[in-house]
């Protein structure tokens, strides 16, 4: 029998999971499955029907337990309707306790209401102590297994929401993806855009998500340009590059001018010619050769060395 995978998903904007789903004969997209993970049973909506299995994890693929049934889904939404409360318990006991640099985000039962997970983060590197809180929550909701769980500033930006520093209505991480990709400070430069913290700081206080979008386009394209500095012979005369479009093809060069007034001009890339080969060229060209004296003979004999 051909193994069936699918990929689930817990939460609306929520990383996929692919669970094995042969047992359960054919699943369409859109349906709701109840699944066994590490961290308890959990219901998900069906987002993917594999027709190529991918690799095969280290231990195999969990296996779907069972479609969800309609009594499921009323669970999972009075469950959820009691998280906020939880939230506000959680964070006036933590204000009792006086974990102050503990920042409560957010509360999530999974469908059954077995299993708690209380989601902070926390100012510093390390971490807190809150084995009171925990303690003290559990005893607050016994029937309950709860966990605390540490998440970093882009997930909480995530799960708050709001607009974006870039004015977007709502931030990407909130809209549309799934898992963050590490962000580099090189991203920016080879993209030209300004270093200054406010214009490449998201609202997480991380740099941000979009850096990554034109990445790779911009790089693709600088590999067809000159770069910074690099002398080129233009149709207006010879100068240096000292900026570039990547994705429109065209340069920016400080024009050599016998007034010492410098001029800065752009060029579609086909315009430009590299000024160190045309030189070669040149060289070449007026080297003497074994037939002749001097310079700019044009009889094709070998030249001298």
């Amino acid at each position: 029998m051909q193994t069936n995978i699918i990929g689930v998903r817990f939460n609306k904007i929520g990383k996929v999971y692919h669970f094995d789903a042969t047992s359960l004969g054919d699943v369409q997209k859109g349906e709701h499955v109840v699944v066994d993970t590490a961290r308890g049973r959990h219901l998900g909506e069906v987002v993917q029907v594999l027709t190529e299995p991918p690799s095969r994890p280290d231990g195999g693929w969990k296996h779907v337990d069972r479609r969800a049934t309609p009594r499921d889904l009323l669970l999972l939404q009075s469950w959820r309707g009691r998280q906020t409360e939880v939230m506000i318990n959680c964070r006036a006991r933590a204000a009792e306790l006086g974990l102050m640099s503990t920042k409560i985000v957010a509360a999530e039962y999974n469908f059954d209401g077995s299993r708690l997970v209380l989601m902070f983060s926390a100012d510093g590197d390390e971490k807190p102590d809150l084995k009171s809180l925990r303690k003290d929550m559990q005893a607050m909701y016994p029937n309950t297994q709860v966990e605390l769980r540490q998440i970093g500033p882009r997930d909480v930006a995530k799960i708050l929401g709001g607009m974006g520093a870039c004015g977007l209505e709502t931030r990407c991480c909130s809209q549309f993806l799934t898992d963050f990709s590490p962000i580099s400070i090189k991203m920016a430069k080879e993209q030209g855009i300004s270093l200054t913290p406010t214009e490449i700081t998201g609202m997480c206080g991380r740099l941000r998500c979009c850096l990554i979008y034109e990445y790779e386009q911009y790089v693709e394209a600088r590999k067809q340009l000159p770069k910074r500095n690099k002398r080129v012979v233009t149709p207006r005369g010879e100068g240096k590059v000292v900026d570039m479009l990547p994705l429109s093809g065209r340069i920016t060069v400080l024009m050599d001018s016998d007034e010492d007034k410098h001029i800065v001009m752009t060029f579609d890339r086909e315009e430009l010619q590299p000024w160190d080969e045309l030189e070669a060229l040149k060289r070449k060209s007026e080297a003497p050769c074994d037939r002749h004296e001097g310079g700019g003979c044009t009889c094709g004999g070998a030249r001298k060395t």
